[in-house]
């Protein structure tokens, strides 16, 4: 029962109540996603460096055990074929596995590469949004400041109509007064 008192519950992360403050919030995590992308391909294009100078030396060391394993069958060393031939499978295994990553620190660096331009293309996108909104937002409040001073004229235009009203019902009720005094007089 108290268990549930102790944890610590994770906070949601706030909205901002400014619309333009959520454009900018959407921004600054999309540009920091952006740059982890950025840097988990620039990651694979070094592991890639890596590869292809792997693949270079499990290639130089396959020819030189092909080399040393003909010329142990040319000396008749069947002991010595038996172990370059297993270390010529190895290395034909490393340079196989070797090639295999190397393919796909390629298409995933290719990938990452690509998302890191969309997420670059949305933000642009996003900021010229955001410039239309700040925009429209200023053009929208000067329009409801316009309108507010004009709703106030139309109330004060009320207010004059009603005292003209007013004032018209006055001149009315002094003119039946002066017609009854002038009848009994």
């Amino acid at each position: 029962m108290f268990f549930g008192l102790l944890r610590r519950r994770k906070k949601e992360p706030s909205r901002p109540a400014d619309p333009l403050a959520a454009f900018d919030q959407l921004i600054g995590n999309l540009e920091r996603q952006a740059a982890e992308v950025r840097k988990s391909a620039a990651t694979l294009l070094a592991l890639k460096a890596d590869l292809v100078r792997a693949e270079e030396r499990y290639a130089r060391r396959l020819l030189e055990l092909t080399s040393r394993r003909a010329t142990a069958k040319e000396r008749g060393d069947a002991q010595a074929v038996r172990v370059l031939e297993k270390d010529q499978a190895q290395a034909e295994d490393l340079l196989a596995g070797t090639r295999d990553a190397l393919e796909r620190a390629e298409s995933d660096g290719r990938l990452l590469l690509e998302a890191a331009s969309e997420l670059g293309d949305r933000v642009v996108e996003l900021r010229r949004e955001r410039e239309s909104a700040s925009a429209r937002l200023t053009v929208g409040g000067l329009v409801t400041d316009a309108l507010r001073e004009r709703v106030a004229r139309f109330d004060q235009a009320l207010v004059v109509d009603a005292a003209r009203d007013e004032i018209e019902r006055a001149h009315a009720l002094a003119d039946i007064y002066r017609e009854e005094k002038s009848l009994e007089d």
